[in-house]
């Protein structure tokens, strides 16, 4: 039934030129209740529609972070010229996929986001799924996985493996003891008042040292993705914790092999400087190698030197690293044909 899903949709041209195609996954009312909500899928299809609407190589699945939507052409080229066919997933109100009086990125649950995810899944004609998370995406997909390795066995049995981009799985910046008890005072407070933005966190050094503007080499459009970020809420925040908890509590299985990959070094709450273009300045991965490894008994870690936070925006030499490091993972798990 999956096979046929993907003819009977419409694809049109995307925001990212006429070698990419993106279609609307329309999911209902929002449980958060901001009207109907949608994801949006991406597909890179040089070949043109109808070699991409049969295409059965393994394909390649990008979903993005917070603050976040795919734009990373370069990466779709990349993965296209190793075998694989390559799509990406806009979430609920990110990206292509937040609609007119929607909160940027707001959830209160990350299981919602299981919709999505299963929606683009069942529309790949593709029989075999590599899913790339990249930083909040890690404990979203993460989730996610281990509730279809639970309960829908039709579907996990797509999914090949992931590759984790910079995960984020925990609250950087703070002990284990701060955050047990800042989790509670979060709680407690998304209870009363989920729709409070809260203060702060609008450095801009991630965004700075990777925007054409400033001092990167990749143009993006700043309304989808801004160098600040965009106002975070405290319900949002509580879901994120929730999922950090789960992931702690040991008991999340992805089932699938996993390759996760970070820089070498983080540096956190610091304006932009040189060294912003050599470092993750965005979660600690320390604590992303850390609660990786939990994840699958089938867990491969690469250090990535000098790699930004998307390690797939880093400079040409870390940026190599990535890409080599997936590929040769690739081989192993599901060698493209």
């Amino acid at each position: 039934m999956w096979a046929m899903t993907i003819n009977n949709r419409a694809w049109t041209d995307d925001i990212l030129g006429p070698d990419f195609q993106s279609t609307p996954l329309e999911l209902g009312v929002d449980p958060d209740g901001e009207g109907d909500v949608r994801a949006t899928l991406v597909r890179y299809c040089p070949g043109g529609e109808e070699s991409a609407a049969h295409d059965d190589r393994p394909a390649i699945v990008w979903v993005h972070g917070m603050t976040d939507y795919f734009f990373h052409t370069h990466v779709a080229e990349y993965f296209y010229e190793l075998g694989y066919a390559f799509y990406a997933v806009d979430l609920r109100k990110c990206g292509r996929s937040r609609q007119e009086g929607q909160a940027w990125h707001y959830i209160s649950d990350l299981r919602y986001y299981d919709a999505d995810l299963n929606a683009a899944l069942d529309a790949l004609p593709n029989p075999s799924v590599v899913i790339l998370g990249h930083s909040t995406a890690g404990t979203i997909v993460a989730l996610w996985l281990d509730r279809l390795r639970r309960t829908d066995s039709a579907r996990f049995a797509r999914i090949a493996g992931v590759i984790l981009n910079s995960p984020w799985l925990a609250m950087m910046g703070i002990s284990d003891t701060a955050y047990e008890a800042a989790k509670h005072v979060v709680y407690a407070g998304a209870r009363i008042a989920p729709r409070f933005a809260i203060p702060g966190g609008d450095l801009t050094a991630y965004g700075e040292s990777v925007h054409a503007s400033h001092h990167g080499d990749w143009d993006y459009d700043l309304t989808l993705k801004p160098l600040g970020g965009h106002e975070k809420y405290l319900g949002w925040l509580a879901a994120v914790f929730r999922g950090f908890d789960a992931i702690h509590s040991g008991h999340v299985n992805i089932g699938v092999p996993l390759l996760t990959m970070t820089s070498h070094r983080s540096e956190l709450g610091k304006e932009y400087s040189e060294s912003s273009n050599t470092a993750d300045t965005v979660v600690d991965t320390r604590q992303s190698q850390r609660w990786a490894k939990e994840l699958s008994p089938h867990y491969s870690l690469h250090v990535v030197r000098n790699g930004r936070h998307d390690l797939f925006l880093s400079r040409p030499e870390p940026l190599d690293d990535a890409f080599s490091a997936s590929a040769e993972w690739l081989r192993t798990v599901v060698p493209a044909e």
